[in-house]
């Protein structure tokens, strides 16, 4: 048996007056999936537990099968293991966002958490010269994808409250800064780094293009280093994952997963989806168990965009689950799931049970009549119970 895990990041939503009363799931046109919903068994799962950050490093924690109680560290040291960082026992990684600020006279806004989707080679630009200019012994930036980066404070503090930029977009940010222990040392970070970038000659080639520019950095999701069981030691059975994105990709290392660059995969709603498809068949050759994790139902739903949600769920159904139904032979099982909502009306994550099914083609048993959306089963498992229950049937 083979098995294929397909995570649409943040599918899940809330019901919309523009669609009807209808989730973008639900008003999508996705025939392959909802078969699957109809012919296969459907449930819910509960990725985030109570009292965890909703966001996709817990959630996606989960659908590996790894319990976040015993093993969530941050989310900032799961994407520098994706990154290829190594941190020592004593290091702190967080999350560096490239963001725009929109800054006025008494307030600051947050005012785009991705400074317009900054291209990955525009950043690497930008990161670099950050860390020319504040990075030394104590503070070391890695430059990632797109807005996406990781700052190392080596024998750093992480025991304060800090928040993820894309939950506080349009608001004042004074409210939002880290607080706690260390909290005045990331600050300082923070307003060096607006002296820094507010000049960039890349910036203003930005902002002349009448695109935001990456005028600041912000500091979020600390952690130490993480550590999993390898999932061949619990399941028995060996693993890749394709996906563009470095926290995903940090998942599947501490898994022991193989993470092969796919051309064209950024993580964003121009991916590309039928590469990503094509190297998850060609991974299921010698691997047993394969995940594929596409991020552009997510990064819609944080720019409030319906029309944007609902084609990148239908690409998914057309470009990546589609052709795989199409290429592989009746042995091969389907977990289709969403790690989190990310309702539309709220622009960020959403702790709730999402849907999934598990499919195989020689066993179709009649699921849910109405597909693959929020109304899909009854049954609420948790991630590790729904990744036993995937693989073994019980």
């Amino acid at each position: 048996m083979k098995y294929i895990v397909i995570i649409g990041d943040g599918m899940a939503d809330w019901p919309i007056e523009r669609l009807d009363g209808k989730t973008p799931l639900m008003a999508a046109h996705k025939p392959y999936m909802d078969m699957m919903a109809q012919d296969g068994y459907c449930g819910k799962v509960l990725t985030i537990p109570d009292g965890y950050p909703s966001g996709s490093d817990v959630a996606c924690m989960s659908l590996f099968g790894y319990n976040p109680a015993k093993y969530y560290t941050g989310r900032a040291p799961i994407e520098a293991s994706g990154m290829g960082i190594h941190l020592d026992k004593n290091d702190v990684a967080f999350r560096c966002n490239l963001v725009y600020l929109a800054i006025h006279p008494d307030k600051t806004f947050m005012g785009d958490y991705s400074s317009g989707h900054i291209t990955t080679e525009e950043a690497n630009i930008l990161i670099q010269d950050l860390n020319k200019e504040l990075g030394s012994k104590e503070f070391i930036f890695f430059p990632g994808v797109s807005y996406r980066h990781v700052m190392l404070w080596k024998d750093g503090m992480w025991e304060m409250e800090t928040t993820p930029p894309h939950d506080i977009t349009g608001k004042e940010i004074l409210d939002y800064l880290p607080k706690g222990k260390g909290a005045d040392r990331l600050i300082s970070l923070m307003i060096d780094s607006r002296r820094i970038l507010e000049g960039h000659s890349l910036n203003r080639k930005r902002e002349k293009a009448s695109r935001y520019p990456a005028n600041s950095i912000w500091l979020w999701g600390q952690g130490k280093k993480a550590q999993f069981p390898l999932f061949k030691d619990n399941h028995g059975l060996t693993g890749a994952t394709v996906t563009a994105v470095d926290l995903v990709k940090g998942i599947s290392r501490l898994a022991g997963f193989d993470t092969p660059r796919v051309e064209g995969a950024t993580g964003y709603l121009d991916t590309n989806y039928r590469g990503k498809a094509n190297k998850a068949i060609e991974l299921l050759s010698d691997h047993d168990i394969v995940y594929i994790h596409i991020e552009a139902p997510d990064e819609a739903s944080h720019e409030g965009n319906i029309d944007e949600k609902i084609k990148a769920i239908e690409n998914i159904d057309r470009e990546v689950v589609g052709p795989i139904f199409e290429s592989v032979g009746d042995f091969v099982k389907f977990l289709i799931v969403t790690d989190h909502a990310t309702p539309i009306a709220m622009k960020t994550h959403h702790a709730t049970p999402v849907p999934f099914t598990v499919f195989q083609k020689h066993n179709r048993i009649g699921g849910c009549p109405s597909g693959y959306d929020e109304r899909a089963g009854e049954r609420l498992f948790d991630g590790e119970a729904l990744i036993k229950f995937f693989i073994t049937g019980h």
